[in-house]
C-alpha cells in the first residue's frame, strides 16, 4: 500500500537521505575502511541508480510541488520534480553510480581518517547536486549551490599539503563565489522586490526587455563560470587534475551539468519569452569555448588537464546547441527549436557517461604507474589490457566517431545547422553557415586529441621502465567502467528511444516534440525532421564496419596468406628501435601550435652550444590569464600593500583615520 502511494519525489528525496546518512556513517567507521570501502561507497551507488528509477519514473508526469518545514520563517524550502529537473536527475543518477563503484576500488588503500572524511564529502557533494535540481525556490538553491560548491572544493583539495594543490582548490574557490554572485543578482532581479523567491513567482514576474536581458546576461555569466565557459574558465584546467579521479570525474561528467541546468531553467522557464540576440550571444560564446577547450586540449602533456580541456570543448558544445533552440524559438521555429534542443540535452548524457569514463581510466592509470604526464607513459596496452579496452571505447565515443554515442548528438546538431531555413536577419544567415563550420573543426579537432590520448598512453612501447610492473584495474573498478560503458553503448544504439524521452523536456520548455519525427521509419533509422533529408542507424553503421572488417580479413588470409615475403622492418638505420624513437606527446600536438600559435602564450628556452644535451622546450600558457586576470591579481596585490601599511599598531593613528572618516562624512552625508 505504502509503495503504490510512492511518488517519484519521494523516492529522489529517499535518496538525497540515503547519501547523507551514507556520508555520515564514512565518517563515524573511520577505524573501519573495509567498512566504507565494501558497503558505504556501493551503497551510495544503489542511491544513484534509484535516481535514475526516480526520473525516468517523472519524465511523463506533472510536475510535483512539495513545500518543507524547513528554512526561514517566511522562506520555506519548496522543491519540485518536473520533465527538466527528472532528465538531469536521470544524467547525475547514472553517472554517480559508476564513479562510486570505481571510488570502492580507488580508494581502498587511502588512510582510515582521510578515507572517512573523502567519504562524507563526497556524498554529501552527491546530495546537493540532487537538490540543486531538485530546488523550487531561489533561496533553496543558493543554499544547495554553496553546500554543491563548499563540498567540491574540500574534495578537490583532499591532498592539500601540496602547494599547488592549495593554489588550484583556492582559484576554484574563488570562481565559484563569483559565478554565485552573478546567479544571486540575477534571482534578485527576477523576483524585483516582491519578496517572493518560488520559482512559480519568478515566472510571473513582469520584466522589460532591458532587465530581463541582464538576468540572461547574469545567468550566463554566473553559470558559465560553472560550467567553464570562456574566459571564466580557468579554475577548471587547474582543479581537476588537482582532484582525485573520481571526484574529477563527478566535476565534469556532471557538476557542470548542473551549471547547464540552472542556465535551462532560467533561460526557458523563467524568463520564458527569449530574445533573438540572447541565442547569438549564447552560440558564439558556446562555439569560442569548444574551439578553444579543443585547441588547448590537444597540446596538453597532463592526461588529466587534456580531459580538464576537453570538457571545456564539450559544454561550448552543449552552449551552442542551447544558443541555437533560443534563435528558433524567438522566430517560431518550434521544431528546430526543439531538434537543437535534444542534440544539447543528449550530449549532456553523453558526456557525462564518456568524460566519467575517461576520468576513472586515467584514475586507473594514474593509481596503477604513479604517472599522469604523458611522457612518460606508453605501452599500458600490454600490462592494463582491460583499462585499455575502456579508455578505447570512451577515446571512440568523445571523439564523436560512429557508431559510438558521441557521433549521435554532434549529428543532430550539425543537423539542426545544416536544416535551418532562411532568417529575418541577414547576419544570422551568414552566422549559421559559420557556426557549422566551426563545429564541424571542433569535431575534429576532438578526433584528434583522442587519438593522442589513447595512442600516448596505451599504445608504443614502455617509457619508463617500472611501467612493466603497472597493475590492472581490480574488481570495483572493472564494475564502475563497465557500467559507464553500458551507458554509451545504449546511448549509441538506441537514439530513437532517448529522443522520444527528450520529447518530455522539449515540450515543457519550448512546447515542442520530435519523436514522432524521429521514430517515422521505425527504432533502426533515427531521423531529425525528414527522412528525405537525413536519416542515421548505428547498428546498420555497425554491419557495415564488421562486413568490410571480414571481408579485408578473408582477402588477406585467402588471397595473400603465404605470397608476401616476410622480413625485418625497416629500421630506419637505428640497429634498434627504442622508446624514445616514439611519437611524443609534445610531437603530437606541435601542429596544433603552429597552426594556432596566436591563441597560446609561448616562451621557448633554446640551447645554447655549450649543453652537453642539448634540448629544445617550448611551454604553451593561457593567453587570457594573462590578459584578463594576472593584471587583476596584481592590482588587488598592490592595493592590499598600501593598505597594509596604514596598519602600524599605533592607536593615535587609528583614531586620526576615525577623525578624518568622520569629517569626510559630515562634509557630504546630510
Amino acid at each position: 500500500m505504502l509503495i503504490s502511494q510512492l511518488l517519484p519525489l519521494d523516492l529522489a528525496d529517499g535518496v538525497i537521505l540515503l547519501w547523507l546518512l551514507l556520508g555520515t556513517i564514512g565518517l563515524l567507521a573511520q577505524k573501519a575502511p573495509k567498512l566504507v570501502i565494501n558497503l558505504v561507497f556501493p551503497l551510495g551507488a544503489v542511491g544513484g541508480a534509484l535516481l535514475v528509477v526516480a526520473g525516468l519514473w517523472s519524465l511523463p508526469q506533472a510536475p510535483d510541488v512539495v513545500i518543507l518545514p524547513l528554512g526561514l520563517p517566511d522562506l520555506p524550502f519548496h522543491l519540485r520534480l518536473d520533465a527538466l529537473a527528472a532528465f538531469f536527475l536521470m544524467v547525475l543518477g547514472v553517472a554517480s553510480t559508476g564513479v562510486s563503484i570505481f571510488a570502492a576500488g580507488y580508494f581502498k588503500n587511502m588512510p582510515g581518517a582521510t578515507l572517512g572524511l573523502l567519504c562524507l564529502q563526497y556524498h554529501v557533494f552527491l546530495a546537493s547536486m540532487a537538490v540543486v535540481l531538485l530546488a523550487d525556490d531561489a533561496y533553496l538553491f543558493m543554499v544547495a549551490w554553496e553546500t554543491m560548491a563548499l563540498a567540491s572544493y574540500f574534495l578537490v583539495t583532499t591532498d592539500h599539503t601540496l602547494p599547488e594543490i592549495r593554489k588550484a582548490g583556492f582559484l576554484y574557490f574563488l570562481m565559484a563565489h563569483v559565478g554565485a554572485i552573478a546567479i544571486l543578482l540575477c534571482f534578485g532581479l527576477l523576483q524585483g522586490g516582491h519578496g517572493d523567491y518560488t520559482f512559480n513567482a519568478l515566472r510571473h514576474a513582469t520584466l522589460d526587455p532591458t532587465w530581463s536581458s541582464l538576468v540572461f546576461v547574469l545567468a550566463l555569466l554566473g553559470f558559465g563560470a560553472k560550467a567553464g565557459l570562456v574566459p571564466v574558465h580557468v579554475w577548471l584546467p587547474e582543479a581537476h587534475p588537482a582532484a582525485p579521479s573520481p571526484v574529477s570525474a563527478l566535476m565534469s561528467g556532471v557538476m557542470l551539468k548542473t551549471a547547464i541546468y540552472g542556465f535551462l531553467r532560467v533561460s526557458f522557464d523563467l524568463l520564458a519569452h527569449p530574445l533573438w540576440w540572447w541565442g547569438v550571444l549564447a552560440l558564439v560564446a558556446g562555439l569560442i569555448t569548444a574551439l578553444f577547450g579543443a585547441i588547448y586540449a590537444a597540446t596538453q602533456t597532463d592526461m588529466k588537464r587534456l580531459l580538464a580541456y576537453s570538457s571545456i570543448e564539450n559544454i561550448g558544445i552543449v552552449f551552442a546547441g542551447i544558443g541555437l533552440s533560443l534563435i528558433f524559438f524567438f522566430y517560431g521555429m518550434h521544431a528546430l527549436a526543439a531538434l537543437s534542443l535534444a542534440a544539447a540535452l543528449y550530449h549532456c548524457v553523453n558526456h557525462a557517461l564518456f568524460k566519467s569514463l575517461l576520468f576513472c581510466c586515467t584514475g586507473a592509470v594514474l593509481h596503477a604507474t604513479g604517472e599522469r604526464n604523458l611522457g612518460r607513459l606508453g605501452g599500458l596496452i600490454r600490462v592494463m589490457p582491460r583499462a585499455a579496452v575502456f579508455a578505447l571505447i570512451g577515446a571512440l565515443a568523445i571523439a564523436g566517431l560512429p557508431p559510438l554515442n558521441g557521433f549521435v548528438s554532434e549529428w543532430l546538431l550539425l543537423q539542426a545547422f545544416l536544416l535551418t531555413p532562411g532568417l529575418p536577419q541577414s547576419y544570422l544567415n551568414m552566422l549559421i553557415p559559420v557556426a557549422a563550420g566551426a563545429l564541424a573543426l571542433v569535431a575534429a579537432l576532438s578526433a584528434y586529441v583522442m587519438v593522442k590520448f589513447f595512442g600516448v598512453v596505451f599504445l608504443g612501447q614502455h617509457r619508463e621502465a617500472r611501467l612493466s610492473e603497472a597493475h590492472d584495474i581490480g574488481r570495483w573498478e572493472f564494475c564502475g567502467l563497465a557500467w559507464l560503458t553500458l551507458g554509451c553503448l545504449l546511448l549509441a544504439f538506441m537514439p530513437v528511444a532517448v529522443m522520444l524521452q527528450l520529447d518530455h523536456v522539449t515540450g515543457s520548455l519550448i512546447h515542442a516534440e520530435i519523436g514522432a519525427s524521429a521514430l517515422q521509419n521505425g527504432w533502426l533509422f533515427l531521423t531529425p525532421l525528414s527522412s528525405a533529408r537525413a536519416s542515421y542507424s548505428a547498428p546498420i553503421f555497425l554491419l557495415v564496419i564488421a562486413v568490410a572488417v571480414l571481408i579485408t580479413f578473408i582477402v588477406v588470409h585467402r588471397v595473400y596468406h603465404g605470397r608476401v615475403r616476410r622480413s625485418a622492418p625497416w629500421d630506419c638505420g637505428f640497429p634498434e628501435q627504442t622508446p624514445r624513437m616514439q611519437d611524443t606527446a609534445e610531437g603530437f600536438g606541435q601542429p596544433i601550435h603552429q597552426i594556432f600559435e596566436p591563441f597560446f602564450r609561448i616562451e621557448r628556452l633554446l640551447p645554447t652550444p655549450f649543453d652537453l644535451r642539448p634540448e629544445y622546450r617550448k611551454t604553451s600558457e593561457d593567453r587570457l590569464w594573462y590578459a584578463l586576470y594576472l593584471p587583476v591579481v596584481q592590482g588587488v596585490e598592490r592595493i592590499t600593500a598600501v593598505v597594509a601599511k596604514l596598519h602600524h599598531g599605533r592607536m593615535a593613528l587609528y583614531l586620526m583615520y576615525s577623525f578624518a572618516t568622520l569629517l569626510v562624512l559630515l562634509a557630504f552625508v546630510r
